[in-house]
């Protein structure tokens, strides 16, 4: 269906109004914040009007956008209330993210309004993914994503094009150049600087416009909205503009002179229209005194509504860090497989099989998943099964294809990620940590993600230092995460169901050393995924550990139970949250502690687990908590010295058989349980 534009003088005055709303409004922003009502920083929207307001009377009800730290005029343009925005930025809960995300973070889901985003480049992977959620829903919608020139020499930028020119994807690309990344000029950041010809590299239809002009904006993005909507594939817009204020509120402006600044006033959006509609004798002054008595008016109302709302109660500070019914028991998924044995590997490709079978919103997405079956041969032959639209293949571009995936889960998918080994990861920590973690947060509860990411971690294979990590603790480190680790190859078999589940991010990781082992799956999981499980009883010690440590743990335990020492070993499977009620209750019965990390010392889990057992069970204490951990050292490439650094069975029972070697303090002065 062709959208064209109709020039009318009802239609230009109303674009002019919503650019002068947005104009006044910043302009009251600036004064709100040298009052220190508002805080953080202000990136205002100043000499860009045209641009919001142009694209957005482009758009259908059901499109959706993402923008960026500057998107106070996005918002308004696309129909938020202004009292809403305010009282966001003045930090209360009658913001439209209740006060959750500020200035730089405004969220709207009846307006479909997605979020700004501070990280530069940041939502140009998450609108790629909400359009291919759009595309596998078959909704007739397009994802719009705003960013500024700045962001091209992000790795994302060029992740995120390829990707949607790759797949052909319903997403309309709009890179406001204002000529400034901050203080760095476009021609001294980009060897290059016609940034529609970088997007035409990647076989992404783009053009240029005078972005300054509402008119040549909305013809524009009209034209393009026709055009991904006919064609099924992305389009790409510069807007040529300039920002009259500085980057924010904090900006001196010492790198560019004031007569460029003037010289880009004379030609601003709101001045270049109002100048027309006179000269067109399609204006009045009166007409346009009323404009402003209304916009004022307007400004008026959203100041009283924002200094009307209330502060979040502190009781209320952790609220919106994991979904409501995120504690819900869900049914699992449907399980296909028998009592018996197989290999971990065997376990957790069957998990993914039954998870694809069981629901059509599911989809595999990651790095040699389908046709090469998988760096570790998990997930061979289900592209076979499932076709290549459930199991998607993706270039290397790990920050590019998990930011897709966060856009698809808040599109109303339920993607499973594979990050091809962990140490890839951190090049997508970026998206983990500032994006899945933080939108529930941010939107004030609006927008979850319900996302799994899957990957291999551990030491023993001699991949030396670059190949060989356990950052569990890194991620087990960030509120609105949930971090599995899979010991067993029960829960190697379930913990993705469960996970799948679950309506916020959750990361798994399974250790390469447990791949090719053997051992009972059951048709149902053992526990729900966020409980510790006791895999031993004792009376004497009790060891704590998790993923590949565990066998280890169980062997020394068995060994040290030939000479009298009863060992209780606990599985903790989730790394966050941590089941500290498993682990003070075994403390409290056996009265001393062991926890074994594959992680090295320094910042370790832990050193976490020793803190709560010292915060909540240290009076239980006979001896003080031991922990064996990886040693201060980047992995070995040589297998003696890869096997020195790790935590080993023998090291294990030494450990053990010194706390017990070690002076009774409290000598026969302790009550036994009985005499108290």
């Amino acid at each position: 269906m062709t959208s064209r534009l109709h020039i009318n003088r009802h239609h230009l005055i109303e674009q002019l109004r919503q650019m002068l709303r947005i104009r006044r409004f910043e302009e009251k922003c600036a004064e709100l914040y040298a009052l220190e009502k508002i805080r953080g920083f202000l990136h205002l929207y100043i000499g860009e009007e045209a641009i919001a307001v142009g694209v957005m009377a482009a758009l259908g009800n059901d499109d959706q956008v993402i923008a960026t730290y500057r998107e106070h005029g996005h918002a308004l343009a696309r129909g938020m209330s202004m009292g809403s925005i305010l009282a966001e930025m003045y930090g209360r809960t009658n913001g439209c993210s209740r006060g959750r995300g500020g200035s730089m973070h405004l969220f709207d889901k009846s307006c479909h309004f997605y979020g700004g985003n501070a990280i530069v480049g940041g939502g140009l992977p998450l609108a790629t993914g909400l359009a291919m959620a759009n595309k596998k829903l078959q909704r007739d919608a397009v994802a719009v994503c705003f960013f500024g020139e700045g962001a091209v020499a992000e790795g994302e930028f060029h992740e995120s094009l390829n990707l949607a020119a790759l797949w052909r994807l319903p997403v309309l690309f709009i890179c406001e150049n204002n000529r400034y990344a901050m203080g760095t000029a476009l021609s001294l950041s980009e060897s290059k600087t016609n940034i529609a010809l970088k997007a035409e590299s990647y076989g992404i239809d783009a053009v240029q416009v005078d972005g300054m002009n509402v008119v040549d904006v909305e013809a524009a993005a009209r034209s393009a909205i026709d055009n991904i909507r006919q064609q099924q594939r992305p389009f790409f817009i510069e807007c040529q503009t300039y920002r009259f204020r500085g980057h924010s509120s904090f900006d001196t402006q010492l790198y560019r002179d004031k007569a460029e600044i003037a010289q880009w006033e004379e030609k601003g959006p709101v001045k270049k229209l109002i100048q027309w509609l006179q000269k067109n004798s399609h204006f009045q002054d009166q007409e346009l005194i009323q404009m402003e008595t209304e916009i004022a008016q307007e400004i008026d109302d959203a100041i009283a509504f924002a200094e009307s709302g209330k502060w979040e109660p502190i009781e209320e500070l952790t609220r919106f860090v994991h979904s409501p019914d995120s504690q819900t028991p869900v049914p699992p998924i449907s399980c296909t497989q028998q009592e018996t044995k197989l290999t971990y590997r065997e376990a957790l490709h069957n998990g993914l099989s039954d998870a694809l079978n069981d629901d059509p919103r599911i989809f595999l997405m990651g790095e040699d998943v389908g046709r090469y079956g998988g760096c570790y041969a998990v997930s061979k032959g289900l592209i076979d099964q499932f076709g290549p639209d459930r199991v998607i293949d993706t270039p290397l571009c790990e920050s590019g294809f998990v930011g897709v995936g966060i856009g698809a889960a808040l599109g109303g998918m339920r993607p499973i990620v594979e990050i091809m080994t962990v140490n890839f990861s951190l090049l997508a920590m970026d998206q983990i940590i500032n994006s899945a973690a933080t939108l529930l947060h941010m939107s004030g509860g609006q927008f979850n993600v319900p996302l799994v990411i899957r990957m291999a971690c551990g030491a023993g294979k001699q991949l030396a230092a670059q190949h060989s990590h356990s950052w569990e603790n890194f991620y087990a480190h960030v509120p609105g995460l949930k971090v599995l680790s899979p010991a067993t190859h029960n829960d190697a078999r379930h913990m993705l169901s469960q996970a799948l589940a679950d309506p916020d991010p959750v990361l798994i990781f399974e250790h390469v050393m447990l791949l090719n082992e053997t051992g009972p799956v059951t048709d149902t999981p053992d526990a729900a995924m966020d409980r510790a499980l006791i895999k031993r009883i004792g009376s004497d010690i009790s060891l704590f550990t998790y993923g590949g440590s565990l066998g280890k743990a169980l062997n020394a335990a068995e060994r040290l139970s030939h000479e009298g020492i009863s060992v209780e070993v606990i599985d903790l499977r989730s790394l966050r949250p941590l089941d500290s009620e498993t682990i003070t209750a075994s403390v409290c019965k056996t009265h001393r502690a062991v926890i074994i990390d594959e992680g090295w010392y320094t910042g370790s889990l832990a050193g976490e687990i020793s803190a709560i057992i010292m915060e909540q069970a240290f009076w239980y204490l006979d001896a003080p908590v031991a922990r064996i951990c990886t040693q201060e050292v980047p992995i070995p490439y040589p297998h003696h010295l890869e096997q020195a650094a790790l935590p080993q069975t023998d090291k294990i029972i030494s450990t053990v058989r010194a706390i017990f070697k070690a002076p009774d303090l409290q000598g026969e002065n302790r009550m036994s349980d009985h005499e108290e």
